[in-house]
């Protein structure tokens, strides 16, 4: 008999639907075009070549790759949550892709009424969508897709302001989104799994485990996000040599730690083998942990070294940390997003601090100005003038000292993960709520819940339950 509770006839169409009238209504009314996209800007002395949508699609291209393809395989590892962790993550990064364009295009692109729409709208969007699929991990295979749609609701805004107020007020440099992507979607996605805390999962579910299939799955994912981090990291960095570190950077880092990920693997099994689920994670350490100095004058060995710390940190995390928190803290991170995002994202934002501490202009030249700008003279200060003489696109900044710039990066850090944790506790209310089809403590990481799946849905647990399964369908046939 189908559980009624969890049906979703009703209650997913009708959510969608009015979510559907509610981002058109908003988008006639507010959204229009961007110079480089209003065919009434174009003239004769129009250059096509020289259309921002060059410059800015190669790294669309690339983040969508990994929000689509990577988080979706990387989150499909569970054996019979297969269709919830890709299909799911399709679903909740669509929607919040639309619904960020309207919530950052608020605070980042309206000017004469309306929010001026391109490709770097686009891109803005794609990272708050990374915000919500992490936060996602922390939840798979415990929620319906009515209360990841909410979250998603609830979540963008919450990020936008924060987003808002960190860039608008505080100006902190953070390139890779360590802070304001992986920290903010870390705390948030741990409040929102603290209010949904569910006492019999502690001790292990039975669907909670993976197959040989599952498993090459999520690994498919892990290797479009390792190919394409780089792009995610460098894509709003200035352009020119500051871009140019990221890519190194983020490679060298996300290098380090995947090698640093099989030797300890191995070394911290018991019986001495590489875990898929050390592959699939920790490997990706590296490219957090590079994020928030990874414009900056580092230098290659830092950003292998912070690699590797990355890597450390994630991997004791996944081992040691992750249960604690579930027996005496309530947090049933299912993914362990706290060791991939929270805890790399703490030292990668160490590490900028202390690369804001360090960077002089016997480092950096004059370009110092340009990769930190809130340095850079205020308007009216002699200095500028020389400066802009030597870097004649150089703007005007704040003045900061190097100390001074550390301390607004300190403030943003710890407002960030308080805003996050008080946000997600706040979404795990709303989503206790009734009749938004949870599942309850038994159909846990299972597709049959909300999906029609194939005859051959049991037999996932390998090669050799499938073809039994084939046998069988087929003596069944012949015997018939």
């Amino acid at each position: 008999m189908k559980n009624k509770s969890t049906n979703l006839r009703v209650r997913l169409p009708a959510l969608i639907f009015a979510l559907e009238v509610m981002i058109v209504g908003l988008y006639a009314v507010f959204v229009t075009y961007e110079d480089d996209a209003n065919a009434l800007l174009q003239n004769n002395q129009t250059r096509p070549m020289e259309n921002s949508l060059y410059k800015n699609y190669p790294f669309f291209a690339d983040i969508q790759v990994m929000i689509f393809l990577g988080f979706g395989c990387l989150l499909s590892f569970f054996r019979r949550y297969g269709f919830g962790g890709m299909v799911f993550n399709f679903l909740i990064a669509t929607f919040t892709i639309q619904w960020a364009i309207l919530v950052q295009g608020f605070f980042q692109f309206y000017h004469d009424g309306k929010i001026h729409l391109g490709v770097l709208n686009l891109i803005n969007a794609e990272f708050a969508c990374a915000v919500v699929l992490i936060s996602f991990g922390a939840v798979l295979g415990k929620t319906s897709p009515v209360q990841l749609l909410i979250m998603a609701l609830l979540e963008i805004p919450v990020f936008g302001v924060t987003e808002w107020a960190v860039v608008k007020y505080l100006k902190i440099n953070d390139a890779g989104g360590s802070i304001l992507i992986h920290i903010f979607a870390c705390y948030f996605g741990l409040g929102v799994t603290f209010v949904l805390y569910r006492p019999s999962l502690n001790e292990g579910h039975p669907k909670e485990s993976t197959s040989y299939q599952s498993d090459l799955l999520s690994v498919m994912g892990t290797l479009f996000l390792w190919v394409f981090w780089p792009s995610f990291n460098s894509a709003l960095t200035f352009k020119g040599d500051d871009q140019h570190r990221a890519v190194l950077h983020t490679f060298i880092g996300l290098s380090a730690s995947t090698i640093t990920a099989f030797a300890l693997s191995g070394m911290l099994s018991k019986n001495g083998k590489i875990s898929m689920a050390d592959v699939q994670n920790v490997t990706l350490a590296g490219g957090v942990t590079v994020g928030a100095s990874v414009d900056m004058m580092i230098s290659p060995a830092a950003a292998y070294v912070l690699g590797i710390l990355g890597c450390i940190a994630c991997m004791l995390g996944y081992k040691y940390l992750s249960p604690f928190l579930a027996r005496r803290l309530r947090l049933q991170d299912q993914c362990g997003i706290h060791n991939l995002h929270g805890l790399t994202g703490l030292i990668s934002s160490l590490a900028g601090i202390c690369a804001i501490l360090l960077a002089t202009e016997e480092t950096y030249g004059p370009s110092l100005y340009q990769t930190f700008s809130y340095r850079a003279p205020p308007e009216g200060d002699p200095l500028l003038a020389e400066l802009q003489e030597l870097i004649p696109d150089l703007e005007a900044g704040l003045g900061r000292t190097a100390q001074e710039q550390a301390l607004f990066q300190v403030a943003a850090m710890f407002g960030t993960i308080a805003v996050a944790a008080v946000g997600g506790l706040l979404t795990g209310v709303v989503l206790k709520l009734p009749y938004l089809a949870s599942p309850c403590d038994e159909k846990c990481f299972d597709d049959e819940l909300f999906f029609n799946v194939p005859p051959d849905y049991n037999c996932v647990n390998g090669p050799q339950d499938v073809w039994s399964y084939v046998l069988r369908e087929t003596n069944k046939t012949d015997a018939d």
